[in-house]
């Protein structure tokens, strides 16, 4: 039994209200230090108050970007942070929107989007494969958290229904999306063999964040559980994945509201 509590490491927070901000929380719950990669220093540095005042533990680590550079300059701090503990989960959870017909996009969002969706997820899942390629398997206990003892780590994608399928203002967006699919599953095959679990989320439907929830001001909607996807709802699914054991890994699901139209 190792007393050292595991390390759960998400990238991509926006203003603290949606998918990777409810992880973040979750794993702290569940007993997972919590390394909080974002741009936007004020957003993070009120989520990780709020963890440590909920009895959890976090360390915000601010990036400008989400270069390569960057993204390794993070990793080396956390694990400058928390030298004893080992990398079990990671989330790579950042994403650039682009929703406009094929002739107005420029050059410029084409770029962002492909780098934000495509060169730093490469960038996020080298640094974690580095790093549980190095470990030994999960201990049954670490620090009071249930482990497997044949998994290394899990490697989540935070994905959309763009991933699976293009639309005729998702042309930017969907390139960036399939592109994070097709690297989640090459990683997943390659990667297995290893005992490290790497999956792909498909989010199908609106989640409710502040930000929506302003564009809409639609009251009846956010009352409404079935027509929303809530954030800590995903975070759960993404808990469940870690949970499963090696012998039934599931790559990809895909989540939506009871009352999606497909």
């Amino acid at each position: 039994m190792s007393s050292a509590r595991p390390l759960f490491v998400v990238a991509g927070l926006g203003n603290g209200s949606g998918t990777g901000a409810a992880s973040a929380r979750v794993f702290a719950k569940a007993g997972y230090r919590v390394a909080l990669i974002s741009r936007g220093p004020e957003h993070l540095s009120k989520l990780e108050s709020e963890i440590n005042q909920a009895g959890g533990e976090a360390k915000a680590f601010p990036v400008n970007d989400y270069t390569p550079s960057s993204i390794k300059s993070a990793f080396t701090s956390l694990k400058s942070q928390w030298p004893s503990s080992p990398l079990r989960v990671a989330l790579f959870n950042a994403g650039h929107g682009v929703w406009k017909p094929f002739l107005d996009i420029t050059e410029e969002e084409v770029r962002e989007s492909i780098d934000t969706n495509v060169i730093a997820a490469f960038a996020f899942a080298r640094e974690t494969l580095l790093e549980f390629t190095k470990q030994d398997f999960e201990a049954e206990s670490e620090g009071g958290v249930a482990g497997n003892t044949r998994k290394k780590g899990t490697l989540i994608f935070t994905g959309a229904t763009a991933a699976i399928r293009g639309n005729t203002t998702t042309s930017a967006f969907a390139a960036g999306k399939f592109g994070i699919r097709a690297l989640s599953q090459s990683l997943a095959k390659e990667f297995g063999k290893q005992n490290i679990h790497v999956a792909h989320s498909i989010i199908d439907g609106v989640i409710i964040t502040d930000r929506v929830k302003s564009r809409r001001n639609d009251a009846e909607w956010e009352a409404n559980q079935d027509v929303r996807l809530s954030p800590e709802a995903i975070a759960n699914s993404y808990l469940y994945l870690v949970k499963q054991d090696s012998s039934a890994l599931t790559w990809e699901i895909d989540l939506r509201p009871a009352h999606e139209k497909w």
